[in-house]
């Protein structure tokens, strides 16, 4: 399967990977990394899971409007959110994996519809579309 791609970014990381610095190229945003103490590190800075988290938590709520337009599903209302839950930890087979739980909220809208949009959004978001099949994606709509 081929992408069409119409943007990109680019990040570097120094030092140690997760015990280091992460910044992006356009030096809009630049982060000290270090592992969570659940991982042996100190925690005081920030880690690759709580960006994934940050970035899958946005892309799906866009998702989510998007499939609701332009399918004609219903409207994801303003204060609708996404909740990223992004676990790691050791694979049973070797080295390392991730799970991820996105909890929806849609005041205002049906449980039917908003499950549907939900279900929807996956379709469309790049995360969604890059997790599936590699890691578990729970979706949760409250």
């Amino acid at each position: 399967m081929s992408t069409d791609i119409k943007y990109r970014t680019e990040a570097h990381a120094t030092g140690g990977g997760r015990d280091g610095t992460a910044a992006l190229k356009s030096g809009m945003l630049t982060l000290t990394m270090t592992p969570p103490k659940e991982l042996g590190g100190s925690g005081a800075g920030h880690n690759p899971e709580e960006l994934f988290a940050l970035g899958y938590a946005a892309c799906y709520l866009g998702a989510m409007r998007f499939a609701a337009q332009s399918e004609k599903l219903g409207e994801v209302p303003d204060n609708a959110t996404v909740n990223a839950h992004v676990g790691i930890g050791p694979r049973s087979d070797g080295g390392f994996g991730l799970q991820v739980k996105l909890v929806v909220n849609m005041p205002g809208v049906e449980t039917v519809v908003a499950e549907k949009i939900a279900e929807r959004g996956h379709h469309i978001c790049p995360y969604s579309n890059a997790t599936n099949g590699n890691i578990a994606v729970e979706t949760e709509v409250v």
